[in-house]
């Protein structure tokens, strides 16, 4: 893993600049990664937290060039406030996933959703959006949000991932919005697609997607097996699955765990291969 420099743009590829913002956490790693797209004129991808050094660090990118579109891959706090500032400086359009607000009761205070978010244009799957040089389209990826997308660069075969792939951990998938099934059903999607390189929101870019995507499939029915597993003993309550299921685990990424494993239980219950019990103790069906 790189140490990028928070604020500096980096140049990725020819189209692709890397902005880190000052947002460390054992959730978002180094912080979050803003993507400026272009050289003539820019797309913004996950202008980020509205922190007025990572604000400053982007229009400094930015620079005179007009922004053609600020765009956000989901609505949760570490990456769409940053689009109102942005927007206000450059006057450019917030397009991208939908609004999305719920009641937060997750264990991390920077996941909560953006719910001062409004675009201008809501991008449906496969809609695109265009400047000089460059197109992003749209790819539905939802599962960690329900609101989540991708976007492909045509240009060059770049995807940014945002938070539903990303090379230094897995996506928590938090019920009640985020879904396992879909989150599933959307690395499927990927696997089915051809890109060159991943740019995800938090960590280094993946430059083996494929490999990876198919990894995290994998580690995906790791953990379903696991929990059918203990099941299989005995009925169980979440955080005692999670004190078996992640052993070493830094405490203070039990309750992300508790909510991934209780989002691999709804899935499993939609199928009629487990149950809940009234006591909060789960059991097969």
């Amino acid at each position: 893993m790189t140490d990028p420099a928070t604020g500096e743009a980096i140049q990725l590829e020819p189209l692709v600049v890397r902005i880190l913002a000052a947002n460390p956490s054992p959730f978002t790693y180094t912080g979050t990664e803003t993507y400026l797209v272009g050289t003539t004129d820019l797309a913004v991808i996950d202008p980020g937290p509205d922190l007025p050094s990572h604000v400053d660090a982007l229009l400094r990118a930015i620079g005179r060039r007009p922004v053609r579109a600020i765009l956000c891959t989901h609505t949760h706090r570490d990456h769409s406030p940053a689009s109102r500032a942005v927007q206000a400086a450059t006057g450019a359009p917030i397009i991208g996933c939908a609004p999305l607000a719920l009641d937060d009761e997750g264990p991390r205070a920077d996941a909560a959703f953006d719910r001062d978010y409004r675009p201008d244009r809501v991008l449906a799957d496969g809609e695109q959006v265009k400047g000089d040089g460059w197109t992003l389209t749209a790819v539905a990826t939802p599962g960690h949000t329900s609101n989540h997308l991708c976007y492909a660069l045509a240009e060059s075969g770049a995807l940014f991932t945002g938070d539903h792939v990303m090379g230094w951990s897995t996506s928590v998938v938090a019920p009640p919005d985020g879904d396992m099934a879909a989150y599933m059903a959307s690395l499927d999607k990927l696997l089915a697609r051809d890109d060159r390189i991943y740019y995800p929101a938090h960590g280094d870019a993946v430059d083996k997607p494929q490999r990876l995507v198919r990894g995290m499939m994998g580690h995906r029915k790791q953990r379903e097996g696991q929990i059918l597993r203990l099941l299989k003993q005995e009925a169980g309550e979440i955080p005692a699955m999670v004190e078996q299921m992640y052993v070493g685990l830094d405490p203070r990424l039990h309750g992300a765990a508790g909510r991934s494993v209780l989002a691999h239980l709804i899935d499993l219950r939609r199928r009629g291969i487990v149950a809940g019990q009234e006591d909060g103790a789960w059991r097969l069906a």
